[in-house]
């Protein structure tokens, strides 16, 4: 199984920003356990803060990976156009939040990606990648 793991602005802070919020692990931290704990899925990671270069690595990994696991970020809040990406590919997608954004600001509230994403994980931590990890395997 190849899962795509594609990340927003700000995601290369974690560690650093806000670690109340985010915690205190890095994502790099992160996903070097995600490997190990499931070595038996090929992982991409990509994470980007420009808009463009995520929608790019939406069409990219569209029909060579089973699965996208999204975190846009802010993004989630602002784009049309990734939520446009998500609803032209092929494969399932699972948009993934660490914090649980209808506990945060009003604007956090709306996603431009949800009503085409396979489902919706927020405000587990980074647990909320591990989760749309084991949807994928169907468990």
């Amino acid at each position: 199984m190849k899962i795509a793991i594609i990340n927003g602005p700000n995601i290369n802070l974690l560690g650093k920003r806000e670690p109340e919020i985010y915690g205190e692990v890095s994502f790099d931290q992160f996903f070097t356990q995600l490997q190990e704990e499931y070595p038996s899925i090929q992982f991409l990671h990509f994470q980007s803060n420009i808009e463009g270069e995520i929608i790019d690595k939406l069409q990219e990994v569209d029909e060579s990976y089973d699965g996208i696991i999204l975190n846009a970020a802010a993004y989630t809040h602002t784009s049309v156009g990734i939520g446009d990406a998500v609803k032209a590919i092929e494969i399932p997608v699972i948009e993934v939040h660490i914090s649980n954004v209808w506990a945060r600001e009003s604007f956090r509230h709306t996603s431009y990606i949800s009503a085409y994403a396979k489902g919706v994980i927020a405000g587990f931590g980074l647990q909320s990648y591990e989760l749309a990890v084991e949807s994928f395997m169907g468990k």
